[in-house]
């Protein structure tokens, strides 16, 4: 294939690729979003493996590696379960980190590479490789460790250093200072040194910059380290020369951060002081605040009161959580839904930006469940429809419907935007303990006079109140 033929295909790739994100930004188009990315990556792969720089002894090699990590991904794809999503997600961005850094010490250590620049070329071609190993190295160990917390391997508890902020800045100085030296270098030998401490640097940087946030904020986590994976694999096209990996990092890397920046709106949260260090408690601990504290009596149901609730019911919102997600509940809810519809109840689902441990988390389940799209409404959509609403019923889900968040200024989440769950008639919550969610933060929702509490499995209490409704 020649170099022109190959350019044509890039295009043809990079316009796909753009299609592929304006059709995953809806769930009705997601599929046909997925099948343009799929073609377009098709395209640049054989473009690639076809084109003027692969020469025929390479292929043999390309193509073993190609089926080798098919081979991976289709078996991760057909055994992780829905739940593992997050956590697949990020160890998916960690290779795309790793891939940057191996790339970024191969082109610098092959003579041939080197050969192709002098002068101030040579100079631009040494800092794309610098920069690219940089972004590669954060991301990689970021993304291990995002894994390691998203899975339960590590706590949710944010580990805040003493002066964390003057070590990240010493370590800033000391990568500006050993970019110059690596500058510098006279001979390969002496730009390797200054090329291993900044990577050891960044390594720790990654690691050092996602233990200190904490497990409420870990969906920004996961979109964040999304926007990293973009900028390595950008550095990576201009190590390589390649516009098709340049434009589509710049695609992935600009995408992720837009998504960043919304998460933390629907956070009230600034995205630097997420970097600085996340809120949050290890997940599962109680840790009220210093302000008002919750009080009165828990009020419990059982699966039959609640099939009462929903009978009786002219309209209900159910509000998704990674509870559901945890008990694969979606299907049963979907059943559940169904039925309600067909007795005439205006049904509908109200979704937290954040619910979940990824953005997209709760959507993809329900879509999962052949959920109907128009009836799966966005916070901001929803959220004053709770006081004309019979039954709010809440699934697993906590820090997103805490009230705290508007009522106590010296909570951890105040300001943070919530479902108002608790401004409909009766709200039922689904939960196995009273225990607190992610953050961490104990929830005024379970003692509110109009709130019961439906305690057990999910997938085994809604099937049991799925009974009890037909019944």
């Amino acid at each position: 294939m020649s170099q022109s033929l190959a350019s044509v295909a890039y295009i043809g790739a990079t316009i796909l690729f753009i299609l592929s994100l304006g059709g995953l930004s809806n769930p009705e188009s997601s599929r046909r979003g997925n099948l343009y990315g799929i073609i377009g990556m098709t395209i640049a792969v054989l473009a690639t493996v076809l084109g003027p720089r692969v020469t025929a002894a390479g292929i043999p090699w390309l193509v073993g590696a190609m089926v080798a990590g098919g081979g991976i991904g289709l078996y991760a794809a057909r055994t992780v379960q829905m739940t593992q999503m997050p956590e697949l997600v990020a160890l998916m961005h960690s290779l795309v980190g790793l891939a940057a850094m191996l790339v970024g010490f191969a082109t610098y250590i092959d003579p041939a590479a080197s050969a192709e620049y002098s002068g101030a070329a040579k100079a631009i071609h040494e800092m794309e490789i610098y920069v690219g190993i940089l972004i590669g190295a954060v991301t990689f160990s970021g993304s291990i460790i995002a894994f390691g917390k998203l899975s339960g391997k590590i706590g949710g508890k944010p580990l805040l250093l003493p002066g964390r902020h003057w070590m990240n800045l010493a370590g800033l100085l000391t990568v500006i200072y050993f970019g110059r030296e690596f500058l510098h270098a006279e001979t390969m030998n002496d730009g390797v040194k200054p090329l291993i401490v900044m990577t050891v640097i960044a390594l720790l940087f990654g690691i050092h910059m996602v233990m200190a946030i904490g497990g409420a904020d870990m969906p920004v986590v996961v979109s964040m380290l999304n926007s990293y994976s973009g900028w390595a694999a950008a550095a990576t096209g201009f190590m390589l020369s390649n516009d098709l990996l340049i434009v589509v990092g710049a695609l992935v890397g600009s995408s992720g951060a837009i998504l960043s920046y919304i998460m933390c709106n629907a956070m009230n949260r600034n995205f630097i002081s997420v970097i600085a260090g996340g809120f949050g408690t290890s997940g599962g601990t109680p840790a009220a605040a210093a302000g008002a504290q919750p009080a009165g009596e828990v009020i419990p149901v059982n699966a039959t009161e609640t099939a009462d609730l929903l009978r009786d019911a002219k309209s209900v919102i159910i509000v998704p959580g990674y509870g559901m997600a945890v008990a694969q509940a979606q299907h049963t809810v979907f059943e559940i839904t169904r039925y309600l519809r067909e007795k005439g109840v205006n049904v509908r689902f109200g979704i937290h930006p954040v619910a979940g441990r990824m953005p997209g988390h709760m959507n993809v389940l329900l879509a999962e469940a052949k959920v109907p799209y128009d009836i799966v409404m966005e916070m901001d959509e929803i959220n004053e429809d709770f006081p004309k609403t019979d039954v709010a019923m809440v699934i697993g889900a906590n820090d997103i419907v805490n009230p705290a968040a508007q009522d106590d200024p010296a909570s951890p989440i105040a300001g943070m935007p919530v479902l108002e769950v608790w401004k409909a008639k009766t709200s039922i919550v689904m939960k196995r303990s009273m225990a607190s969610g992610y953050a961490g933060v104990d929830n005024p929702l379970f003692y509110k006079e109009n709130n019961r509490m439906l305690f057990g499995d999910a997938k085994k209490m809604l099937d049991e109140v799925l009974a009890a409704l037909k019944a």
